[in-house]
């Protein structure tokens, strides 16, 4: 019978390992300097994009703009423009804007972006833009770069990696390498006196020096690196030799003679015990083998006292499942814990279980709440409604079955008041949603609605379904009576 092919030895293979540590640490590291160092150049420029931007922005005449785009956009503009286009000839372009008042203040905003630009060493193009909110197309309507009049006015395809973006804030620069090279582009929005987003201006930064010096700085890096990794693997293997591999095959050969078994002790069982005192990692691997050694010698011989144990880890992990079923805002039950006591009440609905309602709420303008005041007035909010739910309904367990939706299941005494109770809730929260003293997130604000069972109902969902029903009812009296129709948040 052949012998299986031997593996290589471990000294073979920790020389392998040192040399694919050495070669990957210097390439990891040089990488990494280049990364870095490229990340912190990309970030000044992407800095100085959107600063230069904004800088610009504050000369732009923004009722000037307002004006001339709604112009452009004309049809009739955008016919004299594209005849003046085909024919090279911006003459009736410009006609055209001194027909309408324009062309004078039309070429002194040029005048400054063009001014603008000579300043800034960095800056390369700037323009101000039309950004198309429903298309793929912007209209370019001032341009700091000499080009022709008729350039007003054109719709030009948006670049890809501005795919999707949101024009109502700023547009995060973005490096790319397009048809006119290396560029740094960001967009800054501007509005109106109304608020309404009239233009963008955007900032073209010039990166190709950049980018060329970037590619050198990476060669020097990694020929440094090179040099100095073969200095460093020489001694990384003779080192490698005596401090590891020869005290390793002393381990590897004492580890062949452990073998535990029940009823024996440390000597019997072959535990390593070798003249090994250093206090480096090699002590700590054979130290590491002996304690496991030990370790296992104790677990066989101790195996009864953990099965006497069982009964606490079931204990601890049943705590750890009621965990699950609690929501972690609010402490009451979660979506889980809802679903388990519907199934629990289903199976004993119409035998030994009659008396049940449902109560279903959902709270009011936590949407505004959150977008005014920030999420954390939203957790507040949220926990102050949940904290007047469980103080109505003290006997019936609570849930929190979505964002903003409460459910109370009324069982015994609050089942037999639930009108009362109910009638509670509302007084409540109308009390609280009208104090005017309090901050806004302080006015709590539920709507509800009530459904029992009925010997009609095949299942508490049924139930669920019509209080539902009312609470939406009981949100749009709410909304008719304070106004909110128009809101579409909750």
């Amino acid at each position: 019978m052949k012998k299986g092919r031997r593996h290589p030895s471990i000294g073979t293979k920790m020389y392998i390992f040192v040399i694919i540590t050495v070669l990957f640490a210097a390439f990891g590291v040089c990488m990494l300097s280049f990364l870095i160092n490229a990340s912190q150049i990309d970030s000044y420029f992407k800095r100085l994009t959107i600063n230069s931007a904004q800088y610009a922005s504050t000369y732009v005449d923004i009722d000037f703009i307002k004006h001339l785009r709604s112009v452009v956009e004309s049809d009739e503009y955008q016919a004299i423009r594209g005849a003046a286009e085909a024919a090279d000839d911006d003459t009736s372009v410009v006609d055209y804007l001194k027909q309408k008042g324009l062309w004078d203040k039309y070429v002194a905003e040029r005048e400054e972006l063009i001014n603008f630009v000579k300043n800034m060493t960095d800056v390369e193009y700037l323009y101000i833009v039309a950004w198309g909110v429903d298309s793929d197309h912007d209209m370019y309507l001032l341009d700091a770069d000499d080009v022709a009049f008729y350039e007003t006015g054109y719709y030009e395809e948006r670049e890809a990696e501005f795919e999707g973006v949101d024009p109502h804030n700023i547009i995060e620069p973005v490096i790319s390498n397009g048809d006119w090279g290396w560029l740094c582009s960001g967009y800054v929005p501007l509005y109106d006196e109304e608020g309404n987003l009239v233009c963008h201006v955007g900032c073209d930064v010039d990166m190709e020096n950049v980018m060329s010096a970037r590619w050198s700085n990476l060669t020097y890096i990694l020929s440094g690196a090179l040099a100095l990794m073969a200095i460093v693997l020489a001694g990384a293997i003779f080192s490698v030799r005596r401090q590891v591999v020869k005290p390793l095959n002393q381990i590897n050969s004492g580890m062949k003679g452990f073998t535990p078994g029940a009823g024996k002790d440390y000597k019997e069982s072959g535990i390593i015990d070798l003249d090994i005192t250093r206090k480096d990692e090699i002590g700590d691997i054979y130290n590491g083998i002996r304690s496991m050694q030990t370790r296992i010698v104790d677990y066989i011989n101790d195996i009864t006292a953990i099965r006497q144990d069982k009964e606490k880890a079931e204990e601890e992990i049943g705590e750890i499942s009621r965990e699950a079923y609690k929501d972690s805002l609010t402490g009451v039950g979660n979506k889980s814990a809802y679903n388990r006591k519907v199934s629990e009440i289903d199976y004993e609905l119409g035998d030994t279980l009659n008396e049940v309602a449902i109560v279903m709420m959902d709270v009011n303008l936590l949407k505004m709440v959150n977008d005014n005041y920030g999420h954390a007035a939203g957790d507040s909010y949220l926990c102050g409604c949940c904290h007047s739910i469980c103080d109505i309904f003290k006997h019936s367990p609570v849930y929190r079955v979505g964002g903003d939706e409460f459910v109370a299941i009324l069982l015994g005494e609050d089942y037999k008041n639930r009108e009362e109770r109910l009638s509670e809730l509302r007084s409540a929260f109308d009390r609280t949603f009208h104090d005017m003293d309090v901050e806004p997130w302080l006015r709590y604000s539920v709507s509800a609605g009530m459904a029992e069972y009925s010997y009609q109902d095949e299942n508490i969902e049924s139930v669920f379904r019509r209080a539902d029903k009312l609470m939406y009812e009981d949100k749009m009296s709410f909304k008719n009576k304070n106004g909110l129709n128009g809101n579409s948040g909750r």
